[in-house]
């Protein structure tokens, strides 16, 4: 029996000819089934009157027969109706434009997590994806400067009666950050529900319009901030960055935990290795694994979360995000790094995606 991964693959091979990407990258693919009766796939639109969709059909057919042979069985490709698109936009209310809604994650501060989540949200810019960034780190937000957006002021406009917020948007991406509303010199000195209220804030009026992505850098470790923002939308799964080294795994583990714990029930997309090991430049084939070996990969064994890549310990990556140029940008092992895990996420949400239901609010009580 052809297994559902490997059909998944070959589907990657239809591309959408107006939006120049393939269908599974799109999110169009939204059921496969392989059994006695012959292959069967469900493909969604992103409209429902999408002029190409008779041709991705028949795409879809040949793509299959010339990956598994003429003989194999199609039993049904079905076109979904917009239905379903509607409920998930009613699930998530909040934000009913944003397809997925990634939170990106660590146990413990100083693990480079923010650093990450710029990188990536510009490397799935760069591959043609809508996206957003809304840096929740409310207490320590240094994502403006890595944007060299320390001193840019959000514009506040009325729409429908109501004050919206102009993001930042540079490199292709759509950004807030609580710190574009202090001074870089300023503390946020502020109790948790004060601080619960500012995300939500920033979420509902932010003029995020339609998003593939939308990632949310979170605080480090476990925090009212957290629950905030699995009550107020439904996440799609969460991405935790950790270092090998032990002190960062033990936390971790702990954020796993809380995304897992029935209560929140968030899907985890995988782990990312950051500083992973030290090459010099003078010495490119020698690998020094200064907090520790593999960390990441026995995390990932043990935990059943796969590790969507490792980044190495390279000068540039802190000096670029100082200066507000972040590594993604240039031709780098660096920048090359960021752009394949980058492909790993978005392999990771659409088989999420498929495979397992819609994600809906979190209600906590207590």
């Amino acid at each position: 029996m052809i297994s559902n991964d490997s059909i998944l693959e070959a589907l990657r091979k239809v591309i959408h000819p107006e939006k120049g990407k393939d269908i599974v990258s799109l999110g169009m693919i939204r059921g496969i089934d392989s059994g006695e009766q012959g292959i069967s796939v469900i493909i969604e639109p992103e409209r429902p009157n999408d002029p190409f969709i008779s041709s991705v059909k028949s795409s879809v057919a040949k793509v299959l027969k010339d990956t598994f042979g003429p003989d194999t069985m199609i039993s049904n490709i079905e076109i979904r109706s917009q239905k379903t698109v509607v409920q998930t936009k009613e699930v998530l209310r909040l934000l009913p434009e944003i397809k997925n809604i990634v939170a990106i994650s660590s146990g413990k501060g100083g693990v480079g997590k923010s650093t990450v989540a710029v990188n990536l949200a510009i490397a799935l810019a760069r591959n043609n994806f809508s996206v957003g960034l809304l840096d929740a780190d409310i207490f320590g937000p240094s994502v403006p400067k890595m944007f060299d957006a320390d001193n840019y002021r959000p514009e506040v406009i009325k729409k429908d009666d109501k004050d919206i917020i102009v993001p930042l948007l540079k490199h292709g991406v759509k950004v807030l950050s609580t710190g574009f509303f202090v001074k870089p010199t300023d503390a946020v000195v502020w109790r948790g529900p004060m601080a619960s209220n500012f995300l939500k804030q920033l979420m509902e009026q932010g003029d995020w319009g339609s998003l593939d992505y939308l990632l949310i850098d979170l605080p480090p470790g476990t925090s009212d901030i957290h629950l905030t923002l699995v009550q107020e939308v439904a996440v799609t799964g969460a991405v935790i960055i950790t270092t090998p080294q032990e002190v960062a795994l033990a936390d971790a583990i702990k954020g796993i935990a809380m995304f897992r714990s029935k209560k929140i029930n968030v899907p985890i997309l995988g782990l990312i290795e950051n500083m992973s090991w030290f090459t010099p430049a003078e010495l490119p084939e020698n690998r020094y694994y200064i907090f520790g070996k593999e960390g990441g990969k026995k995390l990932s064994e043990e935990t059943g979360v796969p590790l969507l890549g490792q980044i190495p310990v390279i000068q540039s990556i802190c000096e670029n995000s100082d200066k507000g140029h972040p590594d993604v940008l240039d031709d780098s092992p660096a920048g090359n790094a960021f752009l394949s895990i980058a492909g790993e996420l978005v392999k990771r949400v659409n088989k999420r995606n498929l495979e397992e239901k819609p994600t809906e609010k979190v209600n906590i009580n207590k």
